[in-house]
């Protein structure tokens, strides 16, 4: 099974396809937010919607702009790598921080004990569907782009600095599990999910449902962890189990 990718589509489609993702987050989250207007920030959900233009345009070696630098490849390194460099920018900014986006090692006391069946349970899912939908035989630099490159930089961006940004636009929570729960835990876990399920591609608009609950889902336990933790580094090593264990197996 296979994500809807944006890799070798024109510069135009990954325009078309990251803008319909920034409208959709600017409409709902809009929507939303005027249903509760004491608890909206629009700065901070426009500054949302400009993270995830960052990220793509980043990722996409800005739509073709920036030549490849690295050794040929199947896989997106370069992209990767920048998207990454991008993120720990932004992080390092006022109204950010390190320890705020959870790029950090120090986990909050007790957190990592309480979230020993939460990380069991993410683990069972992605085994399962290894079992179900077992990979070809891959090689060395398969492997080692799947233990590294998705997992630091979409844990990173989506469960860091999206997610604080997400956070500060929609304030109003509840406690539940040990953690806030709000609007902008759900807003980027779908948002995690489009981005790997949904894209303009040959003249139209492609979404792949399926791929989109098995990303969309497990990313609320890897919220939760963030949020339970104060980290990313528990959602890092499991999100490096996830996309490995196929390969492995």
């Amino acid at each position: 099974m296979h994500p809807v990718t944006r890799s070798g589509n024109s510069a135009l489609d990954g325009l078309i396809s990251i803008g319909a993702i920034v409208c959709l987050l600017l409409a709902g989250g809009t929507v939303l937010g005027l249903a509760n207007r004491k608890h909206f920030s629009f700065g901070w959900l426009v500054t949302a919607a400009a993270l995830v233009f960052i990220n793509d345009l980043l990722l996409t070696n800005g739509y073709g702009l920036i030549p490849d630098m690295l050794p040929a490849s199947d896989w997106n390194w370069q992209g990767k790598i920048l998207a990454l460099v991008g993120t720990l920018a932004i992080a390092s900014l006022p109204g950010f921080g390190w320890k705020r986006t959870g790029l950090t090692l120090v986990q909050s006391e007790g957190s990592l004990k309480s979230c020993i069946p939460g990380a069991l349970l993410y683990c069972l899912f992605f085994l399962a569907i290894g079992l179900a939908f077992p990979s070809d035989a891959a090689s060395a630099e398969t492997v080692a782009f799947q233990l590294t490159m998705p997992s630091l930089e979409e844990e990173a961006f989506y469960r860091g600095i999206l997610l604080l940004a997400l956070y500060e636009a929609f304030t109003r929570g509840a406690n539940r599990f040990g953690v806030e729960w709000r609007w902008g835990a759900l807003a980027s876990c779908l948002l995690f999910g489009l981005a790997h399920a949904f894209a303009y591609t040959d003249g139209a608009f492609a979404f792949d449902p399926i791929y989109m609950a098995l990303t969309a889902i497990p990313s609320f336990l890897a919220v939760w962890m963030r949020l339970r933790t104060g980290s990313i580094l528990l959602p890092i090593v499991l999100h490096s189990f996830g996309n490995s264990i196929s390969l492995l197996l």
